[in-house]
């Protein structure tokens, strides 16, 4: 499944995927739908039951295929096709996608991946939930040209970043107030070593220039040691809040109704991965 409204897909990407598809011996259908079909197209091919589902689109593509195709339906290769691309770059890292796929099809793995859930909302990376999930709307706005647009967003973004407070409590625990809660999955944790739980960080910076130290710690040290940060494994919770809560569902800008139960969804779906290629022996 092909998005050629996406950040990044060439015009001529269709062809070019059949084109690998078919040198790898796979009978494949290529769709490249209007945008506003992806998701009934996405929906069909799942339905229609493949062993693999390929998408070449952006981050809301990929994690609509994986949340449908879920543990037991196809395999899910979401390559890299949008302007984020947290999933493909999590599972491909910075190869681009025809060397992605290549690579997937040439030394393949099916690769259990875990994720998290926030008020029915699947995610596989991490979900930032709070007001500073408001600065995608000026990134997008940006993106788009539209800069007029793209600074009102920014100011808003700014006036509301350290008045809205959320409430989050993990199962068993007491609750925790702060600006923003960053769940992380464990294909992306530095500090998870094993598939059991979210990551969950609690960002409780109180003014503009808190935040930057933590912007800075983020870029060139270790941000969980920062004092405004807490961080916590949390395989079930509940997050509130006195208003709507704006979040950030892989790069995707959504609204969570509070209360929303958190909760860790183990082995969520199965993505075509690949062999790390082999070392060359050392020279005698």
């Amino acid at each position: 499944m092909v998005n050629p409204a996406s950040g990044s897909v060439d015009p001529d990407a269709p062809e070019a995927l059949k084109a690998i598809l078919d040198a790898f011996g796979v009978s494949a259908r290529v769709n490249a739908p209007d945008a506003r079909d992806v998701r009934a197209a996405v929906e069909a091919a799942v339905a229609a039951r493949p062993d693999l589902v390929v998408t070449l689109a952006g981050d809301g593509t990929a994690n609509l295929a994986a949340s449908l195709c879920g543990p037991a339906g196809p395999l899910v290769a979401p390559l890299p096709g949008g302007t984020l691309n947290f999933l493909p770059r999590a599972l491909y890292g910075s190869l681009a996608w025809p060397e992605a796929l290549r690579a997937a099809l040439s030394r393949p793995v099916a690769r259990p991946v875990s994720g998290g859930e926030v008020g029915g909302r699947r995610f596989y990376c991490a979900a930032i939930l709070g007001s500073p999930a408001l600065w995608a709307l000026p990134r997008e706005a940006a993106r788009s040209g539209k800069l007029a647009r793209a600074w009102k967003r920014a100011v808003l973004a700014f006036r509301r970043a350290f008045m809205n407070h959320v409430r989050f409590q993990p199962a068993g625990g007491p609750p925790r107030r702060a600006v923003a809660v960053s769940l992380i999955c464990p294909l992306v944790s530095a500090a998870l070593q094993e598939e059991t739980a979210l990551e969950a960080a609690l960002l409780d910076f109180h003014d503009a220039l808190e935040a930057l130290r933590l912007a800075m710690s983020n870029m060139i040290g270790d941000w969980r040691r920062d004092p405004a940060v807490t961080v916590l494994c949390c395989t079930e919770g509940v997050i509130s809040a006195r208003r709507p809560i704006p979040a950030l569902f892989d790069g995707e800008m959504h609204i969570v109704e509070p209360p929303a139960r958190i909760r860790f969804v183990p082995g969520a779906f199965r993505a075509l991965a690949f062999d790390p290629p082999r070392a060359e022996p050392a020279a005698p």
